[in-house]
């Protein structure tokens, strides 16, 4: 018995996780939305209020809040671009982020190290940088780089930068790291220049990305808005990484967690996108929860797996590529 094609039919392919329907998606946006607008999010940096400000946002200087119109929101999503390139220094191995588009990251930052080769549990140095970069460069399943462990045996203010050279010496791929502040970022810039053929060649194949952390509960620091801004200038594509904690620094219910990050995640891309329109933003999260007992913060409960499984739905949802944490 023969059977034609179905008509206009919707298919899963693959396996998945579906966390929300659209309708979730869309009452914790319109939540989101009325936190921004009414409660605002704490900003010190006067640069940052004012670039804030020249968007339409409203900027109350005495108490450094700044509340975000609606509008101002849903544009900022509209600018902020919906595909990125993770270029890498050889250029088979440069990874597109975009919509349903799965690829996978060592995780970062480990402090501490078992010695191959005397079983030592020991501080971790530059060394030890390089070589797992170098391990990482070596795994097919590792699409970009980000720096495993850091370098402790160098000058911490400027260990960043002894970070970058050794893992940009010892991987291929695209290397994803933070670098502390933004003194620090302009001279990996100009290294990621010189590597990639000039400063035009760099902002259209960007093999170095940065990443900033908002803190809980909805405070974009100077440390944070310095990096978002300075990014936005140099083309150089930042991940903001909310990291609250559900029963500590957020709400301990998942929908007040995801409300939370959601806010300090979009109040980040609309600060990058008031800086430069179009500018490179990832929405990204290593949220958790806060282990009540132990107060600490496990990230290898499944707790964490369901947030940043729903983090990942909720950047479906803005078309937004993302970055999250895995259990």
């Amino acid at each position: 018995m023969g059977k034609n094609f179905h008509a206009g039919i919707n298919k899963l392919s693959g396996f998945g996780i579906q966390m929300f329907t659209d309708d979730e998606l869309y009452t914790m946006h319109l939540a989101t939305l009325e936190v921004l607008r009414d409660v605002g999010i704490g900003v010190k940096a006067a640069d940052a209020q004012e670039a804030f400000a020249s968007v339409g946002c409203l900027v109350d200087k005495k108490n450094n809040v700044v509340r975000f119109p609606n509008y101002v929101v849903e544009e900022a999503i509209r600018l902020a671009p919906k595909t990125i390139t993770f270029a890498a220094r050889n250029p088979k191995k440069s990874y597109v982020l975009e919509d349903n588009r799965t690829g996978f990251t060592n995780f970062g930052e480990g402090i501490m190290i078992n010695d191959l080769y005397t079983g030592e549990y020991r501080r971790s140095t530059k060394k030890d940088s390089g070589q797992a970069a170098l391990m990482a460069d070596a795994l097919s399943a590792v699409d970009i780089h980000e720096r495993a462990v850091s370098a402790q045996d160098v000058p911490a203010l400027i260990a960043p930068l002894h970070e970058v050279q050794i893992n940009i010496t010892n991987t291929s791929k695209h290397l994803v790291q933070g670098c502390g502040n933004t003194r620090n970022l302009r001279r990996i810039y100009k290294v990621m220049c010189h590597i990639a053929g000039g400063e035009e060649e760099y902002r259209r194949n960007p093999i170095y990305s940065t990443i900033t952390c908002p803190i809980s509960p909805l405070q974009l620091v100077p440390e944070s808005t310095d990096m978002i801004m300075e990014s936005a200038r140099m083309g150089i594509p930042i991940t903001i990484i909310s990291m609250a904690l559900a029963g500590g620094t957020a709400p301990v219910t998942l929908a007040g967690t995801l409300i939370t990050h959601n806010a300090e995640a979009l109040a980040s891309v609309v600060l990058s996108q008031a800086t430069v329109k179009g500018a490179p933003v990832v929405y990204g999260s290593s949220t958790s929860i806060m282990d009540l007992k132990y107060t600490c913060s496990p990230v290898g409960c499944p707790e964490l797996g369901m947030i940043n499984a729903s983090v990942a739905k909720l950047a479906q949802f803005y078309g937004l590529p993302s970055w999250v944490a895995g259990g």
